[in-house]
This record gives structure tokens, C-alpha cells and sequence, in this order.
């Protein structure tokens, strides 16, 4: 009884053996998917890591997405397999509204990955930032800039409130734990998306630096990601 034992277990140790040097064979993910999340070729500015897309692999048993992020320029890059791609942006991830696909002919759209990949992916959003600009005068830095409106069909929505942000770091939001200072205006009290105008204070920053970053952003009504200005270094 011993010995036959000693064989299942020699047995059952030489298949895990097996198993492991195939696993240690697969080949590793070769290829970069990257781009930008773009409308009309011009990236679209989200707040760091809150946004995100995904990508199924048909074929494979699993009933999980690959998630990859958009970094808050509007950028990605997702290290994968050469395979075939269906990629979904979900209904409730960015300021926007997903265009149809004609391959598809809907929002899903076919990625066929054999080595690296710039994919650019054309949304529409609700908003655009238009004319972003960064005054300094002493210690107050003022942000002037335009809302265009670029969904004005049925499917339009409406300025929740904007908000302006300043950061020690290029890492700008309304969550980032180093900003130094932010103001808002509600939506009802902008009276000319065409030309608005914040102004905060810069605090005494600890430690001192000559400068900081800067941008705008605007919250819509019922869509939780904000669209952003572009990040912009403000000499003080």
C-alpha cells in the first residue's frame, strides 16, 4: 500500500512538474496597443486614472475584460498578446458619447493585433475646452477659456458647474491631494460659456517653488467623468 503510495505522489508531483514548464513556455505579451481617446483628432482631457475602456479577447474562456486606463492627456498603452480584440468603452467611463462603428456597426470596434498598434478612438463629447489660458498677477492666477458645446441634439446635456485647479505637481484634478487651491462656478451662474473667467490665490507653498500646474474642468449634468483643459506649468 505504501509504495503504490509513493507512485501517486510521484505521479501527481511529475504532471504539476509538467504543468509548471509548459506555463514557464508561454510566450509573454510582445506588442503595445496605444493611442489617444480623441474627437476629431484632438485628445480629450480626463482626470488621472478614472477613466478607462476595455478589451475582450474572443475565444478564450474567461468572462473578464482586460481594463486599460486613460491617462489624464487622453493617452493609453496596454502591453498585450497578437490576437483579435473587440474593444468596448462602457456606458458609465467618460465625458462623452461612443460613436458606431461601421465595421461593427456598433460602439464596439475590431482590433486585430500582429505587433505594436497606434489606435486612435473617436468619441463625442458633450463638451469641448476651447482657448485655455493662464494670467498671473502677484500671487492670483486667473484661467480664461470657452465651453463649446458639441452635442446639441436630443442627446444633449447641460454644465453641472466648472471648475479651476491649481497643483504642485502635473497631476491635476478635482482628487489629487496636492492641490493647493480650486474654485468653482455652478452652471446656472455662467452667463457666457463663450468667455469664462476664474480667479483664485496661490497659498504660500511649503516648500517654496517659483510655479505651478494648472487647468480648468468642466462637471456635466448626470455624467460622472469631468473633460479637462490640458495640464499647464504657471510661472508665479
Amino acid at each position: 500500500m505504501k509504495t503504490k503510495f509513493k507512485l501517486i505522489i510521484l505521479v501527481v508531483a511529475m504532471a504539476g512538474l509538467f504543468a509548471s514548464c509548459d506555463y514557464d513556455n508561454y510566450d509573454e505579451p510582445g506588442s503595445f496597443l496605444e493611442g489617444n481617446i480623441v474627437y476629431n483628432g484632438e485628445a480629450i482631457n480626463v482626470s488621472s486614472k478614472d477613466v478607462s475602456f476595455q478589451l475582450w479577447e474572443p475565444g478564450w474562456q474567461k468572462s473578464y475584460p482586460i481594463n486599460v486606463e486613460v491617462a489624464q492627456d487622453g493617452s493609453y498603452s496596454s502591453l498585450l498578446f497578437d490576437a483579435q480584440y473587440k474593444l468596448v468603452i462602457p456606458s458609465n467611463q467618460g465625458p462623452w458619447r461612443t460613436k458606431i462603428n461601421s465595421e461593427s456597426g456598433s460602439d464596439t470596434i475590431y482590433v486585430n493585433l500582429n505587433g505594436n498598434k497606434k489606435l486612435d478612438i473617436e468619441v463625442e463629447p458633450y463638451f469641448m475646452i476651447r482657448n485655455s489660458q493662464f494670467s498671473v498677477s502677484g500671487s492670483n492666477v486667473t484661467a480664461t477659456f470657452q465651453a463649446e458645446k458639441i452635442i446639441t441634439d436630443a442627446g444633449a446635456k447641460n454644465i453641472e458647474r466648472v471648475n479651476f485647479y491649481i497643483n504642485k505637481t502635473q497631476f491635476v484634478d478635482f482628487r489629487s491631494s496636492s492641490n493647493v487651491a480650486s474654485v468653482e462656478i455652478g452652471g446656472g451662474d455662467i452667463t457666457n460659456p463663450a468667455s469664462i473667467s476664474m480667479t483664485l490665490t496661490v497659498p504660500e507653498l511649503v516648500p517654496a517653488q517659483n510655479y505651478v500646474y494648472a487647468r480648468v474642468g468642466i462637471k456635466i449634468q448626470g455624467v460622472e467623468d469631468m473633460i479637462f483643459s490640458p495640464v499647464q506649468k504657471v510661472d508665479l
